[in-house]
């Protein structure tokens, strides 16, 4: 867990600057359209929306963009039709990538997808080459500030969460993939803040890295994550601290 939990708090760093230019309420806003189109608009009776709008309230997005969001993927309103896509790949020093994306027009975001990759000295893969490195887990994301990490714990794991782990300004739980929802709710129910709550892939075999390659894959994430259909990004490097020394 320890190698994406490193890449979580780099994320973390750069989250003033995703907010200042609204690109975190446009990724949690098609994570609502698509959820209200595959399951409708009523969160009762869907959970992923339920996760979502989750995820919306703890990053403070005002209830209209997410009344707006929804009302996009159930029809109500207009807008573009949103495709859910995973691309695999390579990083420098052979690492490998998950990148899920959101886009409305897939022929260029793989295009784009595929020239940042080469440029930075990456590759796209073929479907399901690197996908075995990788296990689905729900992870939510709760600030530390004014909680007690026993009672968090105790808390989680009578929901059925796996882990948690404590990340400095907070905290991480991760569940089995089809206990995300219940575990999300029973940690709301309990009176606790949720950051954010989604599926990610979260890596089972680490690459080795060279500390020749470790400043090329780290800039190649942070610019791969800038991509305006980026949804979530994911890598086989164990980011230790040691190994992150240097780089801020």
């Amino acid at each position: 867990m320890s190698g994406h939990s490193k890449w979580s708090t780099i994320k973390r760093k750069k989250a003033v600057v995703d907010a200042a230019r609204g690109k975190v309420f446009t990724r949690i806003a098609k994570e609502l359209t698509i959820a209200a189109r595959a399951g409708g608009g009523d969160e009762s009776t869907n959970p992923r929306l339920r996760t979502a709008m989750s995820t919306a309230k703890g990053a403070n997005m005002p209830m209209a963009n997410i009344e707006r969001a929804i009302k996009k993927g159930t029809g109500e309103l207009e807008g573009m039709v949103i495709e859910e896509l995973v691309y695999e790949g390579y990083a420098p020093g052979g690492v490998a990538l998950m990148m899920e994306v959101a886009t409305d027009n897939k022929n260029r975001t793989v295009s784009e997808i595929r020239h940042l990759l080469s440029k930075h000295g990456g590759n796209l893969a073929n479907a399901g080459a690197v996908a075995w490195m990788f296990d689905t887990k729900g992870v939510i994301q709760i600030p530390a500030e004014g909680v007690d990490e026993d009672e968090l714990m105790l808390a989680a794991l009578e929901a059925g969460a796996e882990d948690l782990s404590n990340e400095g300004d907070y905290f991480e739980i991760m569940t089995a993939l089809t206990d995300l929802n219940t575990v999300n709710e029973a940690i709301l129910g309990a009176g606790y803040t949720i950051e954010a709550a989604e599926l990610q892939h979260i890596p089972n075999n680490f690459t080795e890295v060279s500390p020749e390659d470790l400043p090329k894959v780290v800039q190649l994430m942070e610019i791969l994550d800038d991509h305006d259909d980026m949804q979530k990004l994911s890598a086989s490097v164990n980011f230790t601290d040691e190994m992150l020394e240097g780089l801020e």
